[in-house]
């Protein structure tokens, strides 16, 4: 039996078996290559979909109530109006914000049965709970035939997770996931939400993760503590110059003229830095060029470890081991404060590097690391 009739009989026995129609739907994880933590300034991103995933199951069940079971967690819930947060069962929340987020909208959602089962490792970084809120946007539409765009699903997602769940998170996670494409990444201008697709191409080189296996628990306030600071130094530009729209188009030469504490200027330092990289690396990988982008990638991660303070021990460990046996590239990706580590390198390189970090790795921490191998593939779609 493979894997979707599993998923199949197991909705059947947690539902009962009927005639009402099971659709099937499947949400990719992703990675950024370059323009981390700058979404939500107004920065430009270069994301792309990988191919873990979050599949959904889901049926209208002809109630006003949303029938929810987890099978990660083998929990089941039922929810019914009015939306509130579950501390019994924090992942519904996920699914229940884009409800709402929808009926803000003007859609009355009925009822619905829903099986949720994943692949993506959670706390590593690569937007499982995103994942989760576009397939559920995306299979509420289809399923109820709302006229929406996967944009416009991408930012249902957003709002949902702004909130209800409670993070402030931007749109590019959930806009690659909505509107990803196999073999290509985007580069999104998270401004203006223009995007262009580009041929990902790497030959003898290829990109993989590391997970550190640690997840800190000052992610979620910390992530949230750096946007405030954001905000704040952008208040004070704004108030001395109200023509600069966004952080990133902020132009640091001027920095002395406003008055900006320590934090929000390192703040400033990578946000701006970031800019710079992430156009030379749209450049670098169009051109094949892939030991610029490997040296801006070690680039970006000491910006995010010593300017936007997002790092921590572990995943600092593991870039500058891989810097220091001659990695191409490599930087923390995601929130921070744990998670994974995205690496640039020659393909024979892999086998090579990975069994004498997995030593020395264990001896420093405890605990060993996770490797993921990925291709790119696609962004949400129904699985017929």
């Amino acid at each position: 039996m493979n894997e979707t009739h599993i998923l199949f009989s197991k909705f059947n026995s947690v539902f009962g078996k009927n005639s009402t129609p099971i659709r099937h739907f499947s949400a990719p994880a992703r990675i950024n290559i370059i323009g981390e933590h700058v979404d939500y300034v107004g920065g430009i991103v270069l994301p792309a979909a990988i191919n873990f995933s979050i599949q959904v199951l889901i049926q209208r069940n002809d109630t006003d109530d949303f029938i929810l079971y987890s099978e990660d967690f083998q929990q089941s819930t039922k929810v019914g109006r009015p939306f509130q947060n579950s501390k019994e069962y924090p992942w519904s929340d996920y699914i229940v914000g884009v409800i709402s987020e929808l009926e803000k909208k003007g859609h009355k959602i009925p009822g619905f049965n829903l099986l949720i089962n994943g692949n993506i490792p959670q706390g590593a970084g690569l937007s499982s709970s995103a994942a989760l809120e576009v397939v559920v946007g995306y299979a509420i539409a289809n399923l109820f035939s709302l006229n929406l765009s996967r944009e416009d699903i991408a930012l249902i997602g957003q709002a949902a997770e702004n909130h209800f769940v409670g993070t402030n998170c931007g749109i590019m996670d959930q806009f690659i996931i909505a509107t990803g494409k196999k073999d290509f990444c985007i580069s999104l201008n998270t401004n203006s939400l223009k995007y262009q697709y580009h041929k990902f191409e790497l030959g003898e080189f290829e990109f993989y993760l590391i997970n550190s296996n640690v997840k800190h628990s000052l992610k979620d306030s910390a992530y949230n503590q750096r946007r405030q600071e954001c905000e704040s130094a952008l208040s004070k530009i704004q108030k001395l110059n109200s023509e600069v729209q966004n952080l990133y188009s902020f132009d640091i030469d001027t920095k002395d003229l406003y008055p900006f504490s320590n934090d929000e200027m390192k703040r400033i330092q990578h946000i701006t830095s970031e800019r710079k990289r992430t156009d030379t690396i749209i450049t670098s990988l169009t051109n094949g060029d892939f030991a610029k982008v490997g040296t801006l990638l070690f680039e970006c991660h000491w910006s995010l470890s010593k300017d936007y303070e997002v790092s921590c021990e572990e995943t600092d460990f593991i870039v500058s081991f891989l810097q220091n046996k001659g990695a191409l590239g490599a930087r923390m990706i995601g929130g921070g404060f744990g998670g994974c580590v995205l690496v640039l390198d020659k393909k024979e390189n892999f086998s090579v590097i990975g069994s004498e970090l997995e030593k020395n790795y264990k001896q420093k921490f405890g605990h060993g690391v996770s490797y993921y191998q990925f291709t790119i593939s696609d962004g949400v779609k129904e699985l017929i």
